[in-house]
């Protein structure tokens, strides 16, 4: 029987025992309280700060007898992150099991369409501690900690405006696709989650190394060191999560998750004007649709369905209209006070490869724009950059040319031919762009170049 219901029942019993001593239920350690009319309430006492003890056989014992689809064998390894998260860290155990009735359900639902074991949706805590709004400190984000280039292999962009990665449903499709595609590759779970970590790459050199061993505890010591403890974190949190009351991981409150359903009220609106129209909370609205960065449908691009309170959703659809058409007013309020200079601009989307002895201030520099805003639209916390990463630059087209034409190197060779030396960062796309009337195709052809790979102090013809 599990605990707080072994004392629900007893403090029951009491009640129903004739001439039970107030001063005798209170000795016992439990809540006696007298209303009014002079009736007297037992509530039980419960310890939520208690921590049982357990032993490695225990848990063993449990494990053996657990019902999964991703069967695993206790280890010393396994059993530390067991008490990490039933002792050392409790506050973040009870967190994350606050949070899993808003999310286990739609996991369920999208593993059982894949005919994936339930189990993975575990996978998630280890990632983010169900939060969709997590961000790592190398930029991946959401739910299930997508990479930028890796969410966009599975259909997750983003802009200024929305990050599918931080969708929670469009994520979660993802990861789930992703995941299934590893596991073909290796047939096998462990190694398939260990790619999901650090890379087929850095499994397949693992592999390579053990001398073509294929289960994770074989390659494990030839791994990275984040991923050797990956899995068995995950393994410890199926343990937990299956066992969290037996280890008196017990919610002092119960967590109510916000049921939803999806709608589409149109464009260019944000929450707070939703919120204002229609009497919901501003807080729960932008809960339930983390992916609006700004809090804001913008009025271009796709048409975006968000999701609101499901206790609301038949007042907005009987009366959509003239919410839609408030929403509209409101927009258009909004414009019309803008200063004029504040009109919107065609925007120009660079990336932008870190080369040796790059650092943020010079490439911000470079391109015009701010060390602040490099950091907001890569997702970094730090100015750490590392040499080989993609860095994406949003400007307004005139400032991008300017600022390439500025950073164009062009000299004259003995022929009287002219020619361009490479700067570190450009590209032949790059190129193209600083110098009018010169196509990738031409540079290439001038130049006898069979790719597009060129490096910093190359010099190219250019006419």
């Amino acid at each position: 029987m599990r605990l707080k219901s072994f004392y629900i029942l007893v403090a029951t019993l009491i009640l129903s025992i004739p001439n039970w001593n107030v001063a005798i239920a209170q000795e016992k350690g439990m809540t006696v309280s007298i209303d009014p009319n002079g009736e007297e309430t037992v509530m039980p006492f419960y310890d939520y700060e208690h921590i049982p003890d357990f032993t490695y056989e225990e848990v063993e014992k449990r494990i053996a007898e657990m019902d999964t689809d991703m069967p695993f064998e206790l280890n010393e390894t396994i059993f530390a992150f067991i008490n990490y998260f039933t002792v050392r860290n409790r506050d973040y155990t009870r967190m994350v099991l606050e949070r899993q009735d808003m999310y286990f359900p739609m996991f369920d639902a999208y593993l059982s369409e894949h005919n994936m074991p339930e189990d993975i949706k575990y996978l998630s805590i280890i990632e983010s501690g169900l939060n969709p709004k997590a961000r790592s400190r190398v930029g991946a984000m959401g739910l299930w900690q997508f990479m930028p280039a890796t969410g966009k292999e599975y259909k997750l962009y983003y802009n200024s405006h929305v990050d599918d990665r931080l969708d929670p449903e469009l994520s979660t499709e993802a990861a789930i696709r992703y995941l299934k595609a590893l596991n073909r590759r290796y047939n096998n779970w462990e190694l398939a989650l260990a790619a999901y970590n650090c890379g087929p790459g850095n499994v397949n050199k693992a592999i390579r190394r053990s001398g073509g061993k294929r289960t994770f505890w074989e390659i494990y010591r030839y791994l990275p060191r984040e991923t050797r403890s990956y899995i068995p974190q995950f393994q410890a949190i199926m343990y937990v999560l299956r066992y969290a009351e037996e280890h008196n991981l017990i919610l002092e409150e119960p967590s109510y998750p916000v049921a939803y359903e999806k709608m589409d009220i149109g464009k260019g609106y944000t929450l707070e004007n939703l919120a204002k129209h229609t009497g919901l909370c501003i807080e729960d609205l932008e809960y339930l649709n983390p992916s609006l960065i700004k809090s804001k449908v913008p009025d271009f691009g796709k048409a975006i369905s968000i999701n609101v309170p499901k206790a609301a959703h038949a007042f907005i659809t009987e009366n959509q209209n003239w919410i839609i058409d408030s929403l509209k007013i409101e927009n258009q309020r909004f414009l019309a006070a803008l200063p004029e200079k504040e009109a919107a601009k065609p925007m120009h989307y660079a990336t932008y490869r870190v080369r040796s002895g790059d650092v943020l201030g010079k490439i911000a520099q470079r391109y015009g724009v701010s060390v602040s805003q490099l950091k907001a639209w890569n997702g970094l916390y730090t100015n750490t950059i590392k040499v080989g990463q993609v860095l994406h630059i949003h400007q307004d087209k005139p400032s991008f040319e300017r600022n390439l034409a500025s950073t164009a190197t062009i000299s004259t060779n003995s022929n009287g031919g002219k020619m361009y030396t490479v700067q570190p960062g450009d590209s032949l796309w790059l190129i193209s762009k600083k110098l009018e009337g010169v196509t990738i195709d031409q540079l290439k052809k001038l130049n006898n170049l069979n790719n597009n790979q060129i490096k910093p102090g190359q010099k190219l013809i250019i006419g």
